[in-house]
């Protein structure tokens, strides 16, 4: 089936007595045992697995081509969970440009007890040159975050498997509408749920998706069941709700992120516009090889200093000046402010998340907050 057929139907897994077309909420904790001490139900207790969460992770699976998936209380629990699973020692090659929250676990929680080096993962020759005998991972973040590099998945797969390290890709900017990293040699794929899956900036989760069940990947759902840091049915159940409508909405995030490039890449108080659908981007070749389509996120400089970029994002009107990202509502962000001193961020950049209101308001927005 098609992404926007199995969107919809991957998550009917219960036939129940009442004939419910939309899979109901299952609110219970515990579940029922029979003489032989089997549970019928396939459930036993709800932080190990739960009817809701597991329509989501077999939803989430399909449409990422995998063999499984773990779904976790935020998107940080899916990095937690893989550091967590790797043995204490091992090396991690990391992305210099990469998700502030993943990055500050390995700066923070991980700096005692794993080896890692954030590297400029568009430099092939680059990562091969990162590798020692203790690497174990590899972990890209394409499109990242917040300078919209691509990282040729196929490629750095092919490094990954010659020295046997396991590859894991973020990759929330693009949901698996328009990108699949393990049809191109990943072996782990990390989302975000609270972004373009869950889409409606309501519902805070991440889900990891495993390319084959093995040694690692069952370290990672003995660490989500038995550590716990699991989403609640409601929340699964909402998110099963909100990607009936993934592949729609990603055509609306699609068709405007490009025409709102077009307008930023054009106006006189821009310097620079990050967005792989542009053919100026360095990796545009590479983003056209590796996803359908381009998404509905980008970064900007404002030609200026950090007061004037910050002068603009607080006249916009229609954006939401907020974090985060993938809802229908356009947001926009100042990352260095929200990162911190440490931040290796331009002072000068804005990071827009491109909702689906009409594109022309959104112009409009944003001609009135740089003019």
């Amino acid at each position: 089936m098609k992404p926007e057929t199995l969107a919809i139907h991957a998550s009917n897994l219960v036939k129940n007595t009442t004939g419910d077309v939309t899979p109901p909420i299952n609110l219970s904790t515990t579940f029922f045992r029979d003489e032989n001490g089997a549970y019928p139900g396939g459930h036993m207790y709800s932080r190990v697995s739960n009817p809701n969460r597991s329509a989501l992770e077999n939803t989430v699976a399909k449409l990422e081509y995998g063999e499984d998936a773990a779904a976790f209380a935020s998107g940080n629990n899916c990095g937690m969970s893989l550091f967590q699973a790797l043995k204490p020692g091992s090396h991690i090659i990391a992305p210099d440009d990469m998700y502030w929250g993943i990055k500050k676990q390995l700066l923070t929680i991980f700096n005692e007890t794993l080896e890692f080096d954030f590297v400029d993962q568009t430099d092939l020759e680059l990562i091969k040159d990162c590798v020692k005998p203790n690497t174990k991972l590899i972990w890209i973040e394409t499109p990242s975050n917040p300078l919209l590099k691509v990282t040729d998945i196929e490629e750095i797969s092919k490094i990954a498997k010659s020295y046997n390290i396991t590859l894991a890709c973020d990759s929330t900017f693009a949901s698996p509408i328009l990108q699949n990293p393990i049809l191109l040699g990943a072996d782990i794929v990390m989302h975000s749920s609270t972004k373009y899956l869950g889409g409606h900036s309501d519902i805070l989760g991440g889900i990891l998706v495993t390319a084959k069940k093995d040694e690692l990947w069952e370290k990672i759902k003995n660490i989500q069941q038995t550590g716990g840091a699991v989403p609640s049915p409601f929340d699964c159940f909402l998110l099963c709700r909100s990607i009936k409508t993934l592949a729609y909405r990603m055509k609306g995030h699609c068709e405007n992120g490009k025409k709102v490039a077009h307008y930023l890449a054009n106006h006189p108080k821009v310097e620079a516009v990050f967005y792989p659908g542009l053919e100026s981007h360095p990796q545009h070749e590479i983003a056209k090889k590796q996803m359908k389509d381009f998404g509905g996120m980008m970064s900007f400089l404002v030609k200026g200093d950090a007061e004037e970029t910050s002068m603009v994002v607080n006249k916009v009107q229609l954006f939401a000046q907020a974090t985060s990202l993938g809802g229908v509502e356009s947001l926009i962000e100042h990352r260095y402010s929200v990162e911190g001193p440490d931040s290796k961020t331009p002072k000068n950049l804005l990071r827009i998340s491109v909702g689906l209101e009409h594109v022309d308001d959104i112009i409009a927005d944003l001609e009135q907050a740089l003019g």
